[in-house]
């Protein structure tokens, strides 16, 4: 009976470059994608090293370890890295290095590493991740503008005894031996390592960059209830005037007994034959119908509304309600002032619920055209889901080493990692956040709308996903980036009613901490943790999530 016990080996990092890895010749040979403004990619194999040459701090004993490197020290300038695979199933079970040197003052950086990625992906029964075009890989890293790159993957490594603890000897992953009782883990086929270069942004046309924000107030205008007099036909019969004189109507026959005006014109027109005035003139001479009846004052007519009587004014039509005690009847009543419209992009959800009531106002969110996306390298078309039950939060894992005003370009490159480099439909997350609180446009389909991503396995479905650029397992996530999910997440779960401080089910698709088929019960906004085993959304903004919750919530009018 032997055990398996597993061990960690470090690495110990020397400041020279005496590397045993497989000598790249340069930019002649490498597998490029290229575009003229929209960025390329350089696919380097990542080749086995032997061990009589590998660097002492990486070089174990016992011959051929299997582990892969590549050294180019002079390739065309590139932004990002990560390393891929052939099969997206394929676990890496490796340590993954690089260090990047410097466009114009030539430094190398010391080594880097590249996280996994397999829980930010595809769900695993979905076209998307079966394609043939899909393919495993790391998380991408931002290294800047670099010309050269070494790279190392060093499989794990696991130690062997017998019942008694003794270590004894085993075969490798490939059937070959390895001494000292030391096995190193297969790694998967086609291993090399991608090189990302952004490219410039297109101009995007005039209006295009970024939509129209909505008022800046916690909570939106509720919708007016509707009077109910709009709902009725208007009256034909006119209301007193008060100090304003109306000519007289020339269409209707006048009674007999007109009422006596209070204060109007003192030559009315009489209407035709002499019948009488119009509602608010004086009677014509001669006419008996213009006395007033026994005891009731000068001025007023045996016609005063308060008394009951029958009036000298035109009787409206039977069928018509009697109109509203208001000083303009003559034409429809004006509808209540409407509330602030949503930008037509926000489609019939937007509508739908402002009509539910807690809604939030929708923040500025940079399009795709505004961060430069090339639509023609993603699949056409898109992939929606039923609803959005609940959102994701996760960290990119690709460094804090950027400007904001190189999150553009970083977000051009991951979207070309996604598409050229793992083989995905599109950009994975919905939504992306930078450090200084901009909101971006992910996953094409409509901002307002139900596309399902590929950010969290298994829970793609009836979910999005809103990744902050950054790595934050040890760093504090900005206050604005903190902000602006609060924001987001209190407007898009909003058009789909859900409450921010709310539960909800999802069904698992298949994972590493839920089997396929359960239902799982999560927070209406939760870490990406939460659906699988993984540190992502890192230590200290998961922290977060408990305040963007409750500002969400209120945004929300909650």
């Amino acid at each position: 009976m032997r055990a398996y016990l597993a061990s960690s080996i470090g690495v110990a990092c020397t400041a020279a470059l005496a590397l045993p890895l497989a000598l790249y010749p340069g930019p002649a040979h490498a597998r490029a994608e290229r575009a003229a403004t929209s960025g390329s990619t350089q696919s380097l194999p990542l080749l086995p090293l032997a061990s009589g040459g590998l660097d002492r701090g990486v070089a174990a004993s016992g011959g051929d370890t299997g582990d892969r490197g590549v050294a180019a020290p002079d390739v065309r300038p590139f932004s990002l890295v990560g390393v891929v695979w052939d099969r997206p199933s394929a676990g890496l079970r490796a340590r993954v290095q690089v260090r990047t040197r410097a466009v114009g003052s030539g430094e190398w950086s010391p080594w880097r590493e590249l996280l996994p990625y397999e829980d930010e992906a595809p769900d695993p029964d979905s076209p998307e991740r079966r394609s043939a075009r899909a393919h495993g890989g790391t998380a991408p890293l931002w290294v800047g503008d670099s010309d050269g790159v070494q790279a190392r993957v060093r499989a794990e490594r696991t130690a062997t005894a017998d019942a008694d603890g003794r270590a004894v000897a085993d075969e490798g992953a490939d059937g070959r031996a390895v001494a000292g009782g030391v096995r190193a883990a297969a790694l998967p086929a086609g291993l090399r390592l991608e090189l990302v270069d952004p490219g410039e942004a297109p101009a995007p046309p005039p209006g295009r960059g970024a939509l129209r924000a909505l008022p800046a107030h916690p909570v939106p205008p509720r919708p007016v209830p509707p009077r109910p007099a709009r709902t009725h036909p208007v009256p034909t019969r006119p209301a007193p005037p008060q100090s304003v004189p109306t000519r007289p109507a020339r269409t209707h026959p006048v009674p007999t007994r007109p009422a006596p005006p209070r204060s109007a014109p003192t030559h009315p027109a009489p209407t035709p034959g002499g019948a009488g005035a119009a509602p608010g003139a004086k009677p014509s001479a001669g006419s008996s119908s213009g006395k007033p009846a026994a005891g009731l004052p000068s001025g007023s007519s045996s016609g005063k509304p308060s008394a009951g009587l029958s009036s000298g004014k035109p009787s409206p039509d039977p069928s018509s309600p009697r109109p509203s005690p208001s000083k303009t009847t003559a034409g429809p009543l004006p509808s209540p002032a409407p509330s602030t419209q949503p930008p037509s992009a926000l489609g019939a959800e937007v509508t739908k619920a402002s009509a539910a009531g807690h809604t939030a106002p929708r923040p500025r969110i940079i399009t795709r055209a505004g961060w430069g996306a090339d639509e023609k390298i993603r699949e056409k078309g898109h992939v929606y889901s039923k609803t959005v039950k609940m959102a994701f939060i996760h960290h990119t894992v690709t460094g804090n080493k950027y400007s904001c005003s190189q999150a553009p370009s970083v977000l051009r490159s991951i979207y070309r990692y996604h598409v050229k480099s793992l083989g995905w439909r599109d950009y994975g997350y919905n939504f992306t956040i930078d450090k200084c609180g901009k909101i971006y446009e992910g996953r094409s389909g409509g901002v307002a709308k139900a596309v399902r991503g590929a950010h969290t396995l298994g829970f793609n479905t009836n979910s999005m996903g809103v990744a902050v650029l950054g790595t934050f397992s040890t760093k504090k996530p900005p206050a604005k980036a903190v902000k602006a999910i609060a924001k987001l997440t209190a407007w898009k779960l909003g058009l789909f009613k859900r409450n921010p401080r709310g539960i909800t089910h999802l069904v698992s698709g298949g994972g590493n901490k839920y089997k396929k088929g359960t239902s799982v019960k999560l927070h209406v906004i939760a870490g990406h943790r939460d659906g699988f085993a993984t540190e992502c959304p890192g230590k200290r903004l998961y922290k977060k999530l408990g305040s963007v919750r409750k500002t969400a919530a209120r945004l929300q009018g909650r």
